[in-house]
């Protein structure tokens, strides 16, 4: 089983190539010109009827095109959403951790009580389930 990072300075930078071609495109993706980009497309397309004729194999081509697109941008996206959770959640636990270590260090037990409350608001996992 693989270390669980509890601190930030526990956080390795090794992402593996997937990860990092989901990051690439996500930057790339979120860009205005890429949107720009694809409603030139929808408007090049939407006269394209003229020339092919066929209403079923007009609507087939965009239909085809953009589900493709769209399957493999939500998995890319995905990606990254859920390592951005991953981290946001590691920075969270680190800081109760913390702030839990400084009450205990400094036997307030006021204090103590308020970090368990930060600790749950916060979503701290126990390390057993994580």
């Amino acid at each position: 089983m693989p270390k669980v990072p509890h601190m930030p300075s526990d956080v390795t930078s090794e992402v593996s190539v997937f990860d990092r071609f989901a990051a690439v495109a996500a930057r790339f993706f979120a860009k205005p010109w890429f949107f720009a980009v694809c409603l030139l497309i929808v408007l090049l397309w939407a006269p394209s009827i003229a020339l092919i004729g066929d209403v079923d194999t007009w609507q087939l081509i965009i239909n085809t095109g953009t589900t493709i697109i769209t399957f493999l941008m939500v998995a890319l996206l995905q990606n990254t959403q859920t390592r951005q959770d991953e981290a946001t959640q590691d920075k969270l636990n680190a800081i109760a951790e913390i702030l839990a270590g400084m009450a205990k260090a400094r036997g307030d037990e006021k204090l103590a009580h308020d970090v368990d409350e930060v600790r749950a608001a916060v979503g701290l996992e126990d390390r057993e389930s994580a």
